[in-house]
């Protein structure tokens, strides 16, 4: 299966470069590219990609309030949020936004495929270990880290926060 993304950001070279690294991925490829998050809500419409690269920070939309029409869309994409800002406040507002993901822009070309795959897939925390070739442990140590920087005290929470937040809905 070729997972389709659309990569959204402002500045070309940036695009240009996710682009070239995803492409290079078998089983990943880009169809197509924005510069603003106007541009990247009329992609995701017109195209119907698997996931939406979506930078943050970008003039005319920025990258939070189109996830939010994104992912409101009926068959919406995953949306993977990527930015320069290690900002606790970026990822609360990236997953209430109805975000599956959050990368920052520094990580490795492995890491950006990996996170493409990971996200459209869908994967359980076994899953993910198995794929990453990890301790399912790992897997937990960073979910509980999720939960910790989010403020949650347990699954639950993280389950009651993804509803409300729109990231998952009833019977999907």
């Amino acid at each position: 299966m070729t997972i389709r993304v659309v990569v959204a950001d402002d500045q070309g070279m940036v695009r240009s470069g996710f682009s070239v690294l995803l492409n290079a991925q078998p089983d990943i490829e880009v169809i197509g590219e924005a510069v603003n998050g106007e541009e990247a809500i009329a992609r995701a419409a017109a195209l119907h990609p698997d996931v939406i690269l979506m930078d943050v920070r970008m003039p005319v939309l920025d990258g939070l309030q189109a996830t939010r029409v994104i992912t409101e869309m009926d068959g919406a994409p995953k949306v993977l949020v990527l930015t320069t800002f290690d900002l606790d406040d970026y990822v609360y507002e990236a997953l209430r936004a109805g975000a599956s993901g959050f990368l920052l822009k520094d990580a490795s070309a492995g890491e950006l495929a990996e996170a493409v795959a990971l996200v459209a897939r869908g994967m359980s925390n076994a899953e993910i270990a198995d794929y990453l070739v990890v301790a399912e442990q790992t897997v937990k140590t960073h979910v509980s880290r999720i939960l910790m920087k989010l403020g949650l005290r347990d699954r639950t929470q993280a389950v009651v926060l993804a509803y409300e937040t729109g990231l998952v809905h009833p019977g999907s």
